[in-house]
């Protein structure tokens, strides 16, 4: 399990899938609202509106739930989020970056501080794992949509950069600035992906033991589950047979 391919594996690990739905849930319509009130609120003339809505589709939010998000960017109801990054090392020095989307930056950076001490990390100055990765574009699908060579055909022909495929699903990476173009392009070819997004690629990874692994998991959980925080990237890769003995 590498670092950029954990949450639904976190997900199916964690159970409790409904308070994990409604968690999601919040967490898209505050991306969606977000996105709205930088660009138009039209997804098809606002690519970062586009990607949040088309995210949220994959995950079968309610149309009704996304159209409030889009109408809230345009109504002043007191909400105004921020993007803000952190950066830390997790147990054994796993490079940590987390993304997160808040009204409150005092609130956030202390969850975020307290999570890190807690799970036997330490955040970090801003800038201090990110020189490790690459700022791309990601596109995932579910591996239901074919085989390795249909999906790397339609990547090459859309433009991306590089792909990744196991039986969990194809990870297709390209330029930060394609993400939008190639994502039309296998939307077209492949059908809806189940995410489309920014996303920090590690230029080495880190395999963990599973010691290691279970506290760099608790870590990782503890951020995933905070309000605030919208995506969790780490530079580790975990194996099947450790993941498996973690249950």
């Amino acid at each position: 399990m590498a670092g950029h391919s954990k949450f639904k594996n976190i997900m199916h690990r964690k159970g409790a899938q409904d308070k994990k739905r409604s968690a999601m849930f919040s967490k898209l319509s505050r991306e969606i609202t977000v996105a709205a009130k930088m660009g138009m609120p039209d997804p098809d003339m606002n690519p970062r509106l586009r990607l949040a809505v088309n995210a949220a589709k994959a995950q079968s939010m309610p149309k009704d739930n996304i159209q409030r998000a889009i109408d809230k960017a345009s109504k002043n109801d007191g909400e105004n989020y921020e993007e803000v990054r952190y950066e830390g090392y997790g147990p054994a020095g796993i490079a940590i970056i987390v993304e997160a989307l808040t009204d409150n930056r005092n609130r956030t950076a202390t969850n975020v501080r307290t999570a890190f001490s807690k799970n036997g990390g330490n955040l970090g100055a801003s800038g201090a794992v990110s020189h490790g990765f690459d700022r791309m574009g990601l596109i995932e699908y579910p591996a239901s949509v074919g085989d390795e060579e249909k999906v790397l055909e339609a990547a090459i022909e859309a433009g991306a950069e590089d792909v990744e495929s196991s039986e969990d699903g194809h990870s297709i990476w390209t330029a930060m600035d394609a993400l939008h173009e190639v994502a039309k392009a296998l939307e077209a070819s492949l059908g809806p992906a189940e995410a489309a997004k920014l996303a920090w690629k590690p230029q080495t990874s880190v395999e963990v033991d599973e010691g290691t692994a279970a506290t760099l998991m608790k870590l990782i959980d503890t951020l995933e589950d905070d309000d605030d925080v919208q995506t969790v990237w780490g530079n580790y890769d975990i194996s099947d047979a450790v993941m498996e003995k973690l249950g």
